[in-house]
């Protein structure tokens, strides 16, 4: 059914007649603005049913696409709500008078302005601006960080959770559930408690190692002269553990979509490359690597959107100068609050539907790959 039939069709003139009669009733521009995107986004997204589809079919599909709908509004209203806010020209986390009456000088750009300023010693100043935005300025190194510790997490969680899936996909692997269930248990597990337990191994790693390992390790030490000591090789407070803890997260996400990628494949393709001369690297470069790369890219997605988003851990074990996105988020809501963070969020939230696109994409690409969906 074409746009032009639908509106001509009697489900939308009685949508129409609803809406006048609620707004008539309820006298709120606002309450009929949702009435009608509850019931109207069903009536053009519903197919049309079959001919010999009785009024009860007709009904209780309509009513499934309206309590759907009010669902999808329910969760994405919370989310959208951020972005006209951020303009406010008003350092207030509320609408005010002017942004409902549209007034233009009700909205600015000053909140996304003040990311690149807030904290910098000389924001008005042109000399040497760019070396004191980058060093100085609070929000971009909290940028820096979350960027930095996303893109080394991603590649080590891409890396580790492949494997893992290419080992689990194997019909001779051993307890292989239980496995899996091991390896995705981060998912699974609260977070407050992967993160305790994180902070606590990462604080004296060493301590699993026995003492004669310790005064070995002591005196290599010693011997070249470095000056360190064992007692002080701790992963917290360190780029290297964040980005551990990290990838422990992101990793149940690349072995689940790696691992979906892989179901249904042809083993018998890894055979005949072989039976045909070619060696495991070339076999894996050729034939498995094109099949589950958008499992992989996928996975590097989840597993980039998790640690840019990640908090907790980074509140167990960062330094002070390694504050990442969530991390001065969490601090300016409990020490300054400022729309500066409605700014901040509105980006992550459109980074967030950038990459959730991408991933989409992939999914269906992957589909057409594997033959299970029409190319």
């Amino acid at each position: 059914m074409t746009f032009n039939e639908r509106i001509k069709s009697q489900g939308f003139m009685a949508l129409i007649v609803a809406v006048i009669l609620f707004a008539l009733f309820t006298q709120s521009i606002a309450g009929t603005i949702g009435f009608a995107l509850i019931f109207g986004i069903p009536l053009f997204a519903m197919k049309p049913l079959p001919p010999y589809a009785t009024m009860g079919d007709k009904v209780g599909k309509y009513a499934f696409l309206a309590v759907c709908t009010l669902i999808f509004l329910f969760l994405i209203t919370p989310i959208l709500i951020i972005m006209p806010l951020s303009f406010n020209a008003e350092p207030y986390f509320s609408f005010t008078e002017g942004m409902m009456a549209l007034d233009a000088k009700a909205y600015s750009t000053r909140w996304y302005a003040d990311i690149v300023r807030f904290g910098m010693t000389a924001p008005d100043g042109t000399e040497n601006w760019w070396s004191d935005m980058w060093n100085n300025a609070t929000w971009v190194r909290a940028f820096r960080n979350s960027f930095f510790l996303a893109i080394m997490s991603t590649i080590v969680a891409t890396f580790l959770g492949t494997l893992a899936a290419l080992g689990l996909s194997r019909p001779e692997m051993p307890f292989r559930s239980a496995i899996t269930s091991l390896l995705i248990s981060p998912m699974i597990v609260p977070l407050v408690i992967t993160a305790t337990g994180m902070f606590f191994f990462y604080s004296a790693p060493l301590s699993i190692f026995p003492d004669f390992m310790l005064n070995g390790l002591q005196s290599l030490f010693d011997a070249f002269g470095t000056g360190w000591n064992v007692e002080d090789l701790r992963l917290t407070g360190t780029y290297t553990g964040l980005t551990l803890a990290h990838a422990t997260l992101g990793i149940p996400f690349v072995i689940i979509t790696v691992t979906a990628t892989l179901t249904g494949f042809d083993r018998s393709l890894i055979r005949a490359s072989e039976g045909l001369g070619a060696n495991s690297w070339t076999t894996f470069r050729r034939v498995i690597m094109p099949l589950i790369i958008p499992g992989m890219i996928s996975g590097a997605l989840f597993a980039f959107i998790t640690s840019l988003d990640e908090v907790v851990a980074v509140i167990f074990m960062a330094d002070v100068d390694q504050r990442t996105i969530p991390r001065q988020m969490f601090s300016g809501l409990r020490e300054q609050i400022s729309p500066t963070i409605l700014a901040v969020a509105t980006i992550l939230v459109l980074m967030s539907i950038a990459l959730l696109t991408t991933v989409e994409l992939l999914r269906r690409r992957s589909e057409r790959l594997r033959g299970l969906s029409p190319g």
